[in-house]
């Protein structure tokens, strides 16, 4: 595997960026992997280091590289500690305008490296970034051809780019897993999720895993569940099969 650590140029700045895929056999199909809230760390570069072992070339930016922090290292479980409020002030200082001007820097970057492929992509976003996952697959409906959104919050909201209208926009497979306890995503919302993708005829999928709470695919949260995050993984590399080649 080849790894590096980039400074990719954004619309704003420069976004470090984790980059990782094999040393044979490329080019390869470019996944953008976006962060949850708590932040780039090694347990986030493991995840990208399995979707890359499989013949991936997987991009894991920093998006709070606005605010000059990269790591924010352990957090408490204490929603009052310093170190959860300050998380919460970087999560909202971030939206889904800022986000789509970044992935645009990605995939230009993406675009002259020659181990990445310049055809379909996907994008994973876990968390905070479920809904950018998504909107990215309206906003570059030319390249991401599959969207995951793993327990993703505000995935139905009053603003014009809700994930929920995004998907309409799309013209890639999105699939949406979603823990069945989780007061970021309550079911009675995944239901009118449901509902709605239906109505409007979009091409996903919204999975409920049974048993499993916010945060069960990571393997250092409380809230893991082998087996939950053994069928995301398989869900996931599924549509990647299927949609990117």
């Amino acid at each position: 595997m080849i790894e590096r650590q980039l400074e990719v140029p954004t619309r704003d700045g420069h976004a470090t960026t984790f980059v990782v895929h094999p040393e044979r056999n490329g080019p390869y199909p470019c996944i953008f992997f976006l962060m949850d809230a708590p932040g780039i760390r090694e347990e986030l570069r493991d995840m990208a280091r399995r979707i890359a072992s499989v013949g991936y070339y997987v991009m894991l930016p920093n998006l709070y590289y606005r605010a000059g922090v990269m790591e924010l290292g352990p957090l408490s479980r204490d929603p009052e500690s310093p170190g959860r409020k300050r998380m919460m002030e970087l999560m909202y200082g971030i939206d889904i305008p800022k986000v789509m001007s970044d992935l645009d820097g990605l995939v230009a970057f993406a675009d002259r490296d020659e181990a990445a492929k310049k055809g379909p992509a996907g994008a994973i976003g876990y968390c905070m970034s479920g809904q950018y996952a998504i909107n990215a697959a309206a906003h570059r409906a030319d390249r991401i051809a599959a969207a995951i959104s793993m327990y993703g919050t505000f995935l139905m909201t009053e603003g014009p780019d809700s994930p929920h209208l995004a998907a309409r926009k799309a013209k890639g497979e999105l699939y949406f897993g979603c823990a069945e306890t989780d007061t970021w995503a309550p079911l009675d919302v995944i239901e009118r999720l449901k509902a709605d993708l239906r109505t409007h005829d979009v091409n996903a999928e919204v999975e409920i895993y049974p048993g499993c709470e916010h945060g069960f695919a990571f393997p250092q949260r409380p809230a893991y569940n082998k087996l939950a995050a053994e069928r995301h993984w398989e869900r996931m590399f599924a549509l990647f099969r299927r949609r990117l080649g």
